[in-house]
Formats: structure tokens, C-alpha cells, sequence
């Protein structure tokens, strides 16, 4: 049975454009057996770097296509526990960053991520 694990944005926009070459071996073996999920922050994250000409195209399109192609599903913790996993999070300044790994803490959840700080100080980080 597959577990659930979580995306990190920059891993989301890899997915969506197709650059698994920038997956490691084993982060491409998770995407092909474990259910993969993303915190709505994800999508929030999406659509400010494309309100901010990062992308192309809005965070509801990307994930829309990926859920088609890829069953990817968005995540439905509820906000108050991603807020409190959260906001210990001391060692990022980063509101996205916080509330996606808050995420995934609350969730007790893997986050597939290539991020260097987040890979340091969660201990659910995979890459």
C-alpha cells in the first residue's frame, strides 16, 4: 500500500513541467509508488510566484492538470494545527515554508523537497 507523502512548490512546478531529471532517484521512485498530496499553502505559494511572473500559470491550473495526470491530491489538515506546527518553526523566516512543513508536521507526514533548510531541520524530509 502506498503511503501519503507531501510536495514541496519547487517539486510541484518539476512535476507539472516535466524536469524529473531534477528528482533525485529516489524522490523519482516516490512519485511513481506513494500517494502524493500538497498543503492548499502549495497552491497559495503557486499563485503568488504567478502573480509575481515566477509562472506562467496560476497555482489552480497546475494543480488541477497534475490531479488529472498524476493523482495528485490536495491535503485537508486543518488549518489551526498547521498554524500551531507552524509557528515554532524559528528557523525559517519564510511564511510558505512554515506553513508547508507546519503541514506536514500536523499531518505526520512526509515533504518531498530539494530545500537544503527545510531538509535540515525536519526530520520528515525526504529527497
Amino acid at each position: 500500500m502506498a503511503r501519503v507523502i507531501r510536495l514541496d512548490t519547487h517539486a510541484v512546478v518539476w512535476l507539472y513541467t516535466g524536469e524529473l531529471e531534477r528528482f533525485t532517484t529516489q524522490g523519482r521512485e516516490l512519485l511513481e509508488s506513494e500517494q502524493l498530496t500538497v498543503s492548499p499553502i502549495v497552491q497559495l505559494e503557486l499563485t503568488y510566484l504567478h502573480e509575481i511572473d515566477r509562472l506562467r500559470i496560476g497555482g489552480a491550473d497546475i494543480l488541477g492538470d497534475l490531479e488529472s495526470r498524476v493523482r495528485l491530491y490536495t491535503a485537508n489538515q486543518p488549518l489551526l494545527g498547521v498554524v500551531q506546527a507552524g509557528a515554532s518553526l524559528t528557523w525559517t523566516h519564510d511564511p510558505f515554508d512554515r506553513l508547508i512543513v507546519g503541514d506536514a508536521l500536523a499531518a505526520n507526514c512526509p515533504l518531498l523537497t530539494k530545500d537544503d533548510v527545510i531538509r535540515s531541520n525536519l526530520s520528515l524530509a525526504i529527497w
